[in-house]
């Protein structure tokens, strides 16, 4: 397996110049699938589904730039949720760590011919959520103002994955330049628990709120979700980008063409 370390322009619009190191030789356990075969994404989720269980284990490159899967750390997440039906709330969350993404299962890996762009279906047995939050505005009808610890279980979660890329050339290979990620999500159950939430005035009004929640889960759910969905897309967008800068996209997909090959026109090409 050889590595080689090279300095280049980050292509997806993050700025500064960065030293990465790239695969130049497949590492076993990529298992290399060619899109033009019948049985290819059979293939592709047999690949994808070792790679990410190798991910887990743990690579060296990928824990350098992203640090550790499983637990994922997320610094912050600035929320806002205005629906008079559901919840209207302004949120900050902080010191996120997010844990379950070691045991994905990739139940479906396709890859489109056209764009070579992804359509992914995950399913997590168990994600959680563990922060700090400042909240002010009402959640099924609750106001609420506070500000404490976070914990938020998610049961049996199903993710629907589009993803977005865009083929370039660097130091003589293909790669996948990953431009976005939208998930569609179905949940099996939610738990929740915020501390402090109404600024301690009111311990069992505390716990008897987070009861109501619990006992509502659906409905806390759909007020929550879009919160949900941007910390799994963010998560997973973050993970992707970096993770396809070190491994060539012909790595997994053998017969993959080159930018110019698809595109009809020269894209450019970064060299070491």
């Amino acid at each position: 397996m050889n590595i080689i370390g090279i300095l280049f322009l980050i292509p997806a619009g993050l700025l500064g110049v960065q030293s990465v190191e790239i695969y130049t030789e497949k590492p076993p356990y990529i298992e290399s699938c060619r899109i033009y075969e019948p049985e290819f994404t059979k293939c592709s989720t047999r690949s994808i589904q070792a790679f990410m269980n190798q991910v887990t284990k743990g690579i060296p490159e990928i824990e350098k730039s992203f640090g550790q899967i499983d637990p994922m750390k997320q610094e912050q997440l600035v929320f806002k949720q205005d629906n008079s039906d559901v919840a209207s709330i302004a949120a900050n969350l902080t010191e996120m760590l997010i844990s379950g993404f070691g045991k994905m299962v990739i139940k479906e890996s396709k890859v489109s011919k056209k764009d070579f762009s992804w359509l992914t279906k995950i399913y997590l047995p168990k994600m959680r959520m563990d922060g700090m939050y400042k909240m002010v505005g009402k959640i099924l009808l609750v106001p609420l103002r506070g500000a404490g610890k976070i914990v938020l279980e998610i049961d049996d979660l199903d993710i629907l994955m589009s993803t977005k890329t865009r083929l370039y050339e660097r130091a003589g290979f293909t790669f996948y330049n990953v431009t976005s990620v939208k998930v569609k999500l179905e949940v099996g159950k939610v738990r929740t628990n915020m501390e402090n939430l109404f600024n301690g005035r009111s311990k069992e009004v505390e716990e008897g709120t987070n009861q109501f929640f619990n006992d509502n889960w659906r409905d806390l759910f759909e007020a929550l979700r879009p919160l949900v969905v941007e910390t799994v897309e963010r998560t997973l967008l973050d993970l992707l980008h970096k993770t396809f800068s070190i491994f060539p996209a012909s790595f997994f997909v053998e017969d993959i063409p080159n930018s110019l090959t698809l595109y009809g026109r020269k894209s450019k090409m970064i060299t070491d």
